[in-house]
């Protein structure tokens, strides 16, 4: 399905490749402005996804054609790295300035070239290692006493360097880890803290909403989420209700927190008692105005109200 449109006097064509899902799946973008005439003149810089959450920023000085879903060859240290190209251009500035990422401390490296039959078939042969590399890698931190757990490996594309990434409640010492991992492996180790919603992000899954989570699909910032959260919103104190995969509290949370607040403020509390046409009923729902509908309900009568602040008229009615 291709939509032809015109961008001045230049042609242009918007094709399923800008919106299409990434081969990770997880934190999947739209290059909206893929098929934009000029729109990779403001920049040759490229968004790159490798395995799982895990994304950098190249140039692309050789200037390759580059659009969503190429896999490419990148420079890395040492030798090199198999990703997917996600975003071109235009978006690539925005992104950058939207997950806060400092350039001038970041080195950005280089688009070698696209990969090839024989990179795919290396990067394959190197990620087949993974999970056994990572059950070892479990086995020799705890005969070491060390008080962390492995929650994941990655290879890099060439084979010759792998990421041990590792949840830790402090601070490890595990320089004589990574000599044990050195010695283990034959590879390069580079060592990896994440907290517990990073891991649940690089794991994936469904949360009990039906959707998949929030972590691995598009939410790149964590904040924290105090118990605060559930009391404002008078949610059940359910532990197991409240807590997501990563045995913290919940993301999702956080997402209407504002508006709770907001209410309270104008001294709009759920659950508190009020009297309408004289009759006694709890606050059910409002919006952060303060306005809209109000659900209520009479413990004697056994009735369900739902009336607006505007109209004094209405009669209550029954539930179906």
């Amino acid at each position: 399905m291709n939509d032809r449109f015109k961008v001045g006097d230049r042609p242009c064509e918007f094709c399923l490749d800008s919106y299409r899902r990434n081969s990770a799946h997880m934190l999947p973008v739209t290059d909206w402005l893929a098929d934009v005439p000029g729109n990779t003149d403001c920049t040759d810089l490229v968004e790159v996804q490798f395995k799982n959450t895990r994304k950098g920023f190249y140039h692309n000085l050789s200037k390759l054609p580059l659009k969503k879903g190429t896999p490419v060859i990148v420079e890395a240290n040492p030798g090199y790295d198999l990703g997917e190209v996600t975003l071109t251009g235009e978006l690539v500035l925005r992104q950058i300035k939207k997950n806060h990422f400092d350039m001038e401390r970041y080195e950005v490296k280089n688009v070698l070239r696209i990969a090839e039959e024989p990179d795919f078939k290396r990067a394959e042969e190197a990620h087949a290692r993974e999970h056994v590399t990572m059950i070892k890698a479990r086995e020799l931190a705890k005969s070491l006493g060390l008080e962390m757990k492995v929650g994941d490996v990655e290879y890099q594309g060439d084979g010759t360097k792998a990421i041990f990434y590792y949840i830790a409640d402090g601070r490890v010492d595990f320089r004589q880890l990574i000599k044990l991992y050195a010695e283990a492996f034959r590879i390069r180790v580079e060592m990896k803290q994440i907290g517990a919603r990073q891991e649940a992000g690089r794991i994936g899954g469904t949360g009990p909403c039906g959707r998949e989570l929030c972590c691995s699909t598009w939410m790149t910032n964590f904040q924290s989420v105090s118990t605060k959260a559930p009391r404002i919103q008078h949610l059940s104190p359910n532990p197991n209700k409240l807590a997501g995969q990563c045995a913290k509290l919940k993301c999702c949370l956080n997402y209407e927190m504002a508006m709770y607040e907001e209410a309270e403020k104008h001294g709009k509390t759920i659950g508190k008692p009020i009297v309408i046409d004289d009759t006694n009923a709890d606050l059910g729902f409002h919006n952060s105005a303060g306005q809209g509908d109000i659900q209520r309900f009479d413990k004697k009568k056994k009735n369900k109200f739902k009336k607006r602040h505007d109209d004094r008229n209405q009669k209550p009615h029954r539930p179906e």
